[in-house]
């Protein structure tokens, strides 16, 4: 057992967009110096960082490692959330963790979000049709960006009237390097009183099959969720589903523009995208890291000691290329897609949401592919820009030069319009 690792310099994890550009060989030598490593986070908060598949897997079930920043022995800073937002499933432990989620679970089924297919289809042929037929487009600021919000919108119940005042609050989630500390905490407080605003609404008023309606309607006691409960539940579905949705569709269409072969094999073949969304996943995953996690006693993780109150990281990213795990981990292939890639944890706390984010990457990888046949980088692949965040991984813009085929059938306009330059 070794008590500190060595073989490599402490791990300084910061918002560098060169280095998110192409994180993987850094990847694989911490993986090669070790299974655990000492390191710090842009904040100047203390790390453990784990870097290979097998621990990383058991790490994310075991529940020494706490989300509960109680947990923490101070030294952990962090994303500062009001108190409402902060009491969510992603600082909680069980018992409230199961409870809540167990509630969540009956409403948010794989039977409804297959039920959005419909409307996902429709939104996503919406912001095709907006585009001009022939021409160059952006498609994360024209595709990628709007379809996530639209449909955490039609998820949720925002109406119609309130939906540019949602737009406009969640937009500095997805780019809060764009906006000041106090332009990104202001909007964060605007989030949490519109939250705040269409949970009392709803209760008002339930009605609709919309998920906060859904989770109101049930009776049972022991089934209701409080008020802050349901705030923090909603801003935890536009938390986790729309920066992390967006950068999943993004580095999709990135991802297939460097493969032609597996593009044009997927417009012959349509069957094969929900392998390549798989792919994807594991390829090119938008959340390089896990959620932080505290040491709730001295653990053990591939031989290093981690003593109780620290913070650990899990590179999630990292473990999508474990040379032990993947036949070629560099290499993009959809014979790699049943190998059980960790995008969306694993245990206790895996995604809630993985099956809607997989619903939308689908959706949108059909209908691209199927509409625009010339789909083509407008610029060369290796100049575009990554985002400067440790946290998610996906490029500023992808434009790229298209032909939009007219629908074949009548779509409407997203409840949620694209933001503003």
């Amino acid at each position: 057992m070794s008590d500190i690792p060595c073989g490599i310099e402490e791990i300084k994890l910061e918002n560098d967009a060169e280095f998110m550009a192409d994180p993987y060989p850094s990847f694989a030598a911490w993986r090669q110096a070790g299974p655990v490593h000492k390191g710090t986070t842009p904040d100047g908060s203390p790390i453990w960082l784990v870097t290979r598949y097998k621990d990383i897997k058991a790490a994310l079930s075991d529940p020494r490692l706490s989300l509960d920043k109680n947990n923490s022995k101070g030294g952990y800073i962090g994303f500062q959330l009001p108190p409402m937002l902060d009491a969510n499933l992603l600082n909680m432990d069980a018992p409230d963790h199961t409870r809540i989620r167990r509630i969540v679970s009956k409403a948010f089924t794989k039977r409804r979000v297959d039920g959005l297919r419909p409307r996902v289809e429709e939104l996503a042929h919406g912001l095709l049709d907006a585009l001009a037929p022939g021409g160059e487009a952006d498609l994360v600021e024209a595709f990628a960006v709007p379809l996530p919000i639209a449909v955490i919108g039609e998820l949720l119940g925002v109406e119609t009237k309130d939906a540019e005042r949602f737009r406009s609050r969640a937009s500095v989630l997805i780019a809060p390097a764009q906006a000041g500390p106090a332009e990104a905490r202001q909007a964060i407080k605007d989030i949490a009183v519109f939250f705040a605003e269409l949970v009392a609404a709803k209760r008002a008023a339930p009605a609709g099959d919309d998920l906060l309606s859904l989770l109101i309607a049930m009776r049972d006691v022991e089934d209701r969720l409080s008020e802050e409960e349901m705030v923090s539940l909603a801003f935890l579905i536009l938390w986790a589903g729309y920066e992390a949705t967006v950068h999943l569709l993004g580095n999709a269409m990135f991802t297939l523009l460097c493969h032609p072969d597996t593009l044009a094999m997927l417009r012959e073949s349509p069957e094969l995208i929900p392998a390549a969304v798989e792919e994807v996943l594991r390829f090119a995953p938008s959340t390089p890291f896990s959620i932080r996690r505290f040491a709730a006693e001295d653990v053990t993780i591939g031989g290093v000691l981690i003593p109780a109150g620290e913070t650990v990281l899990l590179g999630l990213a990292s473990a999508a290329r474990d040379e032990e795990v993947f036949t070629d981990p560099d290499g993009f292939s959809l014979a790699e897609a049943e190998n059980g890639h960790l995008a969306f944890g694993h245990g206790a706390h895996y995604c809630l949401g993985a099956p809607l984010a997989r619903l939308e990457a689908q959706v949108a990888l059909e209908i691209l592919l199927s509409r625009c046949r010339d789909l083509a980088p407008a610029r060369p692949l290796d100049s575009l820009v990554w985002q400067a965040s440790w946290r998610q991984r996906g490029l500023t813009e992808l434009p790229v030069t298209l032909t939009v085929a007219p629908t074949v059938a009548p779509t409407v306009a997203p409840t949620v319009a694209p933001r503003s330059p």
